[in-house]
């Protein structure tokens, strides 16, 4: 098929050209493999490889015994991208918002969202298998992803949670989780050895484990004594503790308990917040954040997608150091 390669792009073009001079909409048919056989002087096979890229591209749909017809009429680009997210929120909006920036003209993104439903999440990714040319997919915790992956017709990129048994297949750009704990926690440690007690607030199935796991290394390392909390509700401050916490609504109810107690946070206890926002520059003085950029990870995904190979990075994370720490 490689002597054909470029002979083929002439029934892609003769398509893409058309949609775009408005000479082919969505339902018209376009013509058969023996009429592109005639006109262009191609083999068979030939026209059969151009028709099957646009099929795969989500250009043309073909019926039995009939033939090929325009399935949409969107101007289609060489880069024709699946995004699924697992949930939008402010850091995922600045994510997508500074991949489509730096992504560059002429591709094109779909975006999709399966808010950690698995059944969502293997539907939305099998609907889409052969209707683009790449696949950026953020799975969260899904585990045995692996052959849903595998049957995608295009590359695959891996977002934000990286999952170890698929390493050395596909590229991604990925929080460390572990280690982005255990880094951060040693980098603030001048001011966490004031606290006795760490204490990881994280209730909700989609958070990641590997967080705890760091906290726990950093601990045994340094001789604090830890805890892992579902839910910080009615329970009381101890003077010495340093809650790690995941949820912003846990991150209030914190802050009231502190007030009624009447301890300020950077004294009697502390806190750290992962993902920084604004509001948490001001909140009770300011409030200390552990955050992976995720404006730089959309940045590295847009230049990774243009790249040969698979690769693995790391996303950076950010201690940002206030009173309350």
């Amino acid at each position: 098929m490689k002597n054909n390669e470029s002979k083929y792009k002439q029934v892609v073009n003769f398509v893409i050209d058309g949609i775009a001079e408005g000479k082919l909409q969505k339902g018209d048919w376009i013509p058969s493999i023996n009429e592109f056989r005639e006109n262009y002087r191609l083999s068979r096979d030939t026209v059969f490889a151009g028709l099957s890229e646009l099929k795969s591209r989500g250009i043309i749909a073909s019926t039995p015994g009939v033939g090929y017809y325009i399935a949409s009429a969107r101007i289609p680009s060489e880069q024709n991208i699946f995004l699924l997210f697992n949930e939008f929120n402010e850091f995922k909006e600045d994510l997508y918002n500074s991949f489509m920036e730096h992504v560059g003209k002429g591709v094109s993104v779909d975006l999709y969202f399966h808010n950690y439903n698995r059944r969502v999440f293997d539907a939305l990714v099998t609907d889409a298998n052969g209707k683009y040319t790449t696949y950026i997919i953020m799975p969260g915790k899904f585990t045995g992803i692996a052959p849903l992956l595998e049957s995608l017709s295009g590359r695959v990129f891996l977002l934000d949670h990286f999952h170890p048994e698929l390493l050395g297949r596909y590229s991604s750009v990925a929080q460390n989780f572990e280690k982005d704990t255990y880094e951060a926690l040693c980098h603030g440690l001048r001011h966490i050895r004031k606290y006795e007690r760490l204490l990881m607030v994280q209730h909700e199935k989609k958070e990641p484990q590997e967080r705890y796991d760091g906290l726990v290394r950093f601990c045994a390392e340094h001789g604090f004594g830890h805890e892992y909390l579902a839910s910080i509700r009615d329970r009381e401050i101890r003077e010495g503790d340093l809650f790690i916490l995941v949820s912003d609504r846990d991150l209030v109810t914190l802050l009231k308990q502190a007030e009624r107690q009447q301890m300020t946070p950077g004294r009697e206890f502390g806190i750290i917040s992962y993902n920084d926002t604004p509001l948490k520059e001001i909140l009770a003085g300011g409030i200390t954040t552990l955050s992976t950029d995720f404006r730089q990870m959309g940045l590295t995904l847009a230049q990774l997608i243009f790249q040969k190979g698979i690769r693995n990075i790391e996303n950076p994370w950010m201690l940002n150091i206030r009173r309350s720490l």
